[in-house]
């Protein structure tokens, strides 16, 4: 168990908090504002924008599972607080944009990620130029107080081999996203923000029952619980906290049938005190 928790600290792991909610938030607390300007900004650097096609058709040709898609791209948030408190949370709205895996490779995960950053303390300044596609995690705990981990496999496009809770992104096509081009509409626009909101939370239980093969049913209702920031490459990600009805001993069981279970290698059940 040591060497797991070592493991699952390398240094590619830090990670900055965005935004933390403790106590969870349910779909009714969170809602989105999608948005073309919430896109990715170009930098204005020709050469640094050449090499994000470059940087992909390296990387695709190395690795033939990797695929372009659309995906949410991660700009910002903000809180909604109406008595003034500063010790909760009670309603957060998420600002998204569209990006794609290929931008995603060719700034976030490109080696010259640092390049398309700019020198500011505002998080959605200082990212703008980076695909920053927003992913999602489960942090599931058992019927016995264990929390289920991953060990990401080798074939996959972003740090193979790594520890990792369960999860993937939330998809645009999902709600019928390909392109910007229903929400200048105010009507169409409200109504699209509500369908990606519910994304956001079905996004993950999907996720949950491809990759380690728990039955939905068998699952609470996730509770998001904030969103962090990689420091190494910048990648966003919001998490949820989810309750699973089985105990520890039944995942490894399910797990052998995952749908996405290619995606991964290990699935560890680990103890709550190893993340205190």
């Amino acid at each position: 168990m040591a060497k797991l928790a070592e493991e699952m600290n390398p240094e590619g792991s830090r990670y900055q908090l965005l935004l933390s909610c403790p106590s969870g938030l349910s779909p009714s607390q969170v809602s989105v504002d999608f948005s073309k300007s919430h896109d990715r900004i170009p930098r204005q650097d020709p050469g640094l924008e050449d090499s994000i096609s470059q940087v992909w058709e390296q990387r695709s040709q190395g690795n033939s599972s990797l695929f372009n898609g659309q995906k949410f791209r991660y700009g910002g948030y903000c809180l909604d607080d109406d008595d003034g408190s500063t010790n909760e949370v009670p309603h957060v709205c998420l600002r998204l944009g569209l990006t794609d895996y290929r931008t995603f490779v060719g700034t976030n995960l490109s080696s010259l990620w640092e390049k398309f950053l700019v020198t500011s303390e505002d998080d959605s300044v200082r990212c703008r130029h980076t695909s920053s596609p927003l992913g999602n995690g489960a942090v599931i705990e058992t019927s016995d107080k264990k929390i289920i981990v991953l060990r990401r496999s080798n074939n996959v496009g972003e740090f193979p081999g790594h520890y990792v809770f369960p999860g993937g992104h939330p998809e645009p096509t999902a709600v019928g996203i390909d392109y910007h081009q229903l929400e200048n509409n105010v009507q169409t626009g409200e109504v699209l923000n509500k369908k990606v909101t519910q994304e956001m939370f079905d996004s993950i239980i999907c996720e949950v029952v491809e990759e380690t093969g728990i039955p939905a049913s068998s699952l609470s209702s996730p509770l998001f619980i904030g969103i962090s920031r990689r420091e190494l490459n910048v990648r966003p990600a919001m998490f949820f906290y989810l309750k699973c009805s089985h105990h520890s001993d039944d995942i490894q069981r399910l797990y052998s049938s995952a749908e996405d279970g290619f995606e991964s290698t290990q699935l560890h059940t680990v103890s709550l005190m190893c993340f205190k």
